[in-house]
Formats: C-alpha cells, sequence, structure tokens
C-alpha cells in the first residue's frame, strides 16, 4: 500500500528539462511494479536523472524506499542538484539576485543580461547561473557544444519565475535521501539488486535524423549506446531488479522500424501518447507516441 509523506510543500522539478516527464507520470504510475505498492523494494535507481519528476514523485509518496541513487553524465547538472541539496540556501540568494537585476530591465537589456550571465556560467558553472538560464532561455533547453559550453539562446519570456523559493527548499529536504552522483549509467550497477526499482529516461532515440540537435553533454548518445542501455537492462534483469525504461517511438516516423522490438524482446513494450514539445516550430509539435518498457507484468 502506498504512503502519502507529508512535506511542506510537494517538491517538483526545478528546471525544465527536455523530455521532462511530468505529462508521462499517470502512464508510468499506473505500470509501477507490485513489489513497490507492498514494500518489498527499498532501493530505487534513476541513472539519467535529468528534471527528476519521477523520482521527485516516488520519494515523496512511499515511504518505505530508503535508498535513492541518481545519476547523470552531465556534470552540471550533478552539481546543481548537490549544491541544492547541500546549500539550497545560497543557490536561493544568487537566485534572487539575478531575478530582481534581470526583471528590472527592458526587453533588450534583458538579452544583453542573458548573454552575459550564460558567458559567465561557461566559466564557472555556478548553479544558480544555470538555474537562472534554464528559465530564461529557448524552450527551457540544456544544450552544449563539442566543448561542452552551454549555447541555449534567450527565451523572450515576458516574466518567468526564476527563484521559486519555496518549491527549491523542497527539492533540498526531499534530496538529504539521495545520493546524487555523476556519471555513466552503468556506473549505476553495484547499487542495484533484487530489491531495486530502476527508472531509465536516457536521451531519446532521434525519431528522425535532423530530430536530434540537442545534446546533454559533450558524449552523444548514439544508436550504440542505445544498444549498450538494452544491454545492460537485461544484466540488471538477470539480477533480479524490476526496471521501467521510456524512450521514443521509431514508429512515429518510420512504421518498420524495429528497433526497440528488437533489442528489448521479451519486455513488456506498451505506445502510450504524449506530446511533442521540443521542436523549433509549433507546427512539429503535438501528440505522438512513446514507449514504456518493463521486464514485468503490468499491474491488472
Amino acid at each position: 500500500m502506498s504512503v502519502i509523506v507529508e512535506t511542506k510543500a510537494t517538491a517538483k522539478p526545478f528546471l525544465k528539462w527536455a523530455g521532462g516527464k511530468g505529462q508521462l507520470l499517470p502512464e508510468i504510475e499506473k505500470r509501477l511494479p507490485i513489489e513497490i505498492e507492498n514494500g518489498e523494494i527499498d532501493t530505487y535507481v534513476e541513472p539519467f536523472i535529468g528534471g527528476g519528476a519521477v523520482f521527485f514523485f516516488i520519494a515523496q509518496r512511499y515511504e518505505q524506499i530508503k535508498n535513492f541513487y541518481l545519476f547523470d553524465i552531465n556534470e552540471n547538472l550533478v552539481h546543481c542538484y548537490n549544491t541544492i541539496k547541500n546549500d539550497v540556501g545560497s543557490v536561493i540568494k544568487e537566485l534572487k539576485k539575478l531575478q530582481k537585476q534581470f526583471l528590472t530591465l527592458e526587453k533588450t537589456e534583458q538579452k544583453e543580461y542573458f548573454y552575459q550571465i550564460r558567458t559567465e556560467f561557461n566559466n564557472d558553472r555556478d548553479s544558480a547561473k544555470l538555474i537562472f538560464l534554464n528559465k530564461t532561455c529557448f524552450n527551457g533547453l540544456y544544450r552544449v557544444n563539442k566543448k561542452g559550453e552551454y549555447n541555449v539562446p534567450f527565451g523572450d519570456y515576458r516574466n518567468p519565475t526564476i527563484c521559486d523559493e519555496l518549491n527549491l527548499r523542497s527539492v533540498s529536504e526531499v534530496l538529504q535521501n539521495a545520493k546524487i552522483i555523476c556519471g555513466d549509467f552503468e556506473k549505476s550497477d553495484k547499487y542495484i539488486d533484487d530489491n531495486t526499482f530502476v527508472y531509465f529516461d536516457p536521451p531519446y532515440r532521434p525519431l528522425s535524423p535532423t530530430a536530434s540537435f540537442t545534446s546533454y553533454s559533450k558524449e552523444d548518445f548514439n544508436e550504440g549506446e542505445q544498444i549498450r542501455l538494452s544491454d545492460f537492462c537485461r544484466h540488471i534483469d538477470d539480477k533480479g531488479a524490476k526496471f521501467l525504461l521510456s524512450n521514443s517511438d521509431p514508429k512515429n516516423e518510420n512504421p518498420n522500424d524495429n528497433f526497440f522490438e528488437k533489442h528489448y524482446k521479451g519486455f513488456s513494450i506498451d505506445t502510450v501518447k504524449a506530446s511533442r514539445q521540443i521542436n523549433c516550430k509549433a507546427s512539429g509539435r503535438g501528440q505522438i507516441n512513446e514507449l514504456i518498457i518493463t521486464n514485468y507484468v503490468k499491474r491488472g
């Protein structure tokens, strides 16, 4: 049975993140393993933390889960999570200064200020500046060039909320129970056993050759990486862990693309509806199919 954990406020993702799972939470919740409901699972692992929507949901809903291990290869993202966990007050103080300065400027001056902070961030990797850029950049993207420099353009929002102090403090509270580690997804292996639930939200396999315009780290998550991830899923399945993985459905573009049927053969593959958010043209957004893959039989 699930137990609601009372907090001062419900913590939610503090960053906008490409492919964030807020919209898929109802579908994911329906497919959580029964072992979470009956208290048999005590460890949660997420090898691609990103915006963390699924983590924040599970961490605040299932109090029997005592161990949380969160990973990402993005050093700046992991540093930001750890800074909020360990010193949220300094992040809030700096964000308030950035917000006050930004909101007093005219639109053209705001654009100049954005690029000034972007340049500074690429030199000092300050967590408050990362959050500021995320709230004021185009589409809330995180994208870097081959040098690892953040290069998303200005977003031109009317009145963005840059410092959500209440949520940041709630996030910090929830993160106290989590170990946040920078590294490749395979680094999570030693924390996974037969009492573990693993949620995978990797960089999505592109829906088309032109769709892969976003890079979240200096290293691309290419086709070979997708195959390596499928092998890792089989490895942790052999260990007795339960996993759920979300990814794009290549059949949106090519009905004959059987990548996931081939590499996840023997696992449960469900197709669900989602909104395509990341497209530079509004006409390119809309309802598409996504995949939810599990190594257990879903409830009901």
